[in-house]
């Protein structure tokens, strides 16, 4: 990938090419993820069954042209699906194997675990729109990145009318946020810092110890990770400490009172993009995704170069079918540091296929 810049010279100004560095580990987490999303995704249509057992109907589920992709994970795994039929006229069928059900039992479980964090990620994820309210069209775009269940809007949200409710504006469905809650206006960024006691309890901030990496323990910075490689200079760096050390307003603040131009405003932006990747169940979303919030969250038209300007903050691969945006920090190499209940019960059962449970690096949940 590469970003046009301008560069003056005695011709007038040209284009010249300035190189996006990619990050191999990051890369490989969207490769990582085909295998076990094809197998989550063949559980899900199996239990969806009246029988639980698959007949002759998966070319009408995924299509023709994917219905070999799943064919090909039915055959590979035997551990977790079980084909049987095929003889004595009866028609070949698919099931869960008893070991591989046993284990699918166990999502229940990890649903309700998944409820309380759902509600209050969906309650910030409101907070943070301009008017408290985002249309539903937009949620379901983003369902399954916040882990929402596939009949959320029935099962799920009429369960929390005293947080949610669903209106009609302008002949759209949205969701709105029914009241205000302050405790819930603090950022993953700054709960992180008050882990790390960067902040006193007063939120003040302490005396702070200044790096040569772009990282500075402050109540207004944002950790950076550089791609290997990248050799900043001095001038950069003190560019980088100044931003670091600019105040900014809170996410959770309403964006119409801030004019986009102000550099802390500019900020603010980088923000609320870390903000609504750390309200991901994966720390990720699709770049159009992202640019779907553009009016709720008044967001930059040039998103993709704002991103790509704090490239220590966000990643964009263009491995998989779209391009994703990661938030660095919630990765140890190709590994998520911190997954919720869903994500834990998830790598349980992809690991009957034999492949190694992708651990979060410090054995934690979300919670």
């Amino acid at each position: 990938m590469w970003v046009p810049m301008k560069q003056k010279s005695t011709g007038g100004w040209r284009s010249k090419k300035k190189i996006y560095r990619r990050v191999h580990e990051l890369d490989r987490v969207m490769e990582l993820q085909k295998k076990p999303s094809l197998i989550l995704q063949l559980k899900s249509i199996i239990q969806s069954q009246k029988q639980k057992c698959l007949l002759r109907d998966l070319e009408k589920q995924v299509g023709f042209v994917h219905k070999w992709n799943f064919m090909a994970v039915i055959e590979k795994y035997p551990s977790i699906f079980h084909v049987g039929g095929g003889s004595n006229r009866k028609p070949p069928f698919v099931t869960l194997t008893q070991k591989a059900e046993k284990i699918a039992d166990e999502e229940e479980v990890a649903r309700e675990l998944m409820e309380p964090i759902l509600v209050k990620n969906l309650r910030k994820l409101l907070m943070m729109s301009v008017d408290c309210r985002v249309p539903l069209e937009k949620i379901e775009f983003i369902e399954s990145e916040l882990g929402l269940p596939q009949d959320f809007k029935k099962a799920f949200l009429p369960k929390y009318d005293d947080f949610f409710t669903v209106k009609d504006t302008n002949g759209k469905p949205y969701l709105y946020l029914q009241n205000w809650d302050a405790s819930l206006a603090v950022t993953a960024r700054e709960e992180r810092l008050a882990r790390e006691g960067v902040l006193d309890s007063a939120g003040a901030q302490k005396r702070v110890r200044i790096t040569k990496d772009g990282n500075y323990s402050g109540p207004n910075a944002f950790k950076i990770c550089f791609p290997a490689g990248f050799r900043p200079n001095t001038s950069y760096l003190e560019q980088l400490e100044r931003w670091q050390r600019m105040e900014f307003p809170s996410p959770y603040l309403n964006a119409r009172r801030f004019e986009l131009a102000d550099p802390k405003a500019r900020k603010r932006v980088v923000a609320v993009l870390h903000e609504l990747l750390s309200l991901t169940m994966e720390k990720r979303m699709t770049s159009a995704q992202l640019d779907a919030f553009h009016s709720e969250y008044m967001l930059p038209h040039k998103l993709l170069l704002c991103l790509i300007k704090h490239h220590g903050i966000f990643y964009i691969t263009n491995k998989g079918a779209r391009s994703t945006v990661l938030l660095k920090e919630a990765y140890d190499g190709s590994n998520l540091i911190d997954k919720c209940p869903l994500l834990l019960y998830n790598d349980k059962f992809v690991a009957l296929s034999g492949r190694r449970e992708i651990n979060s690096c410090n054995g934690k949940s979300l919670s």
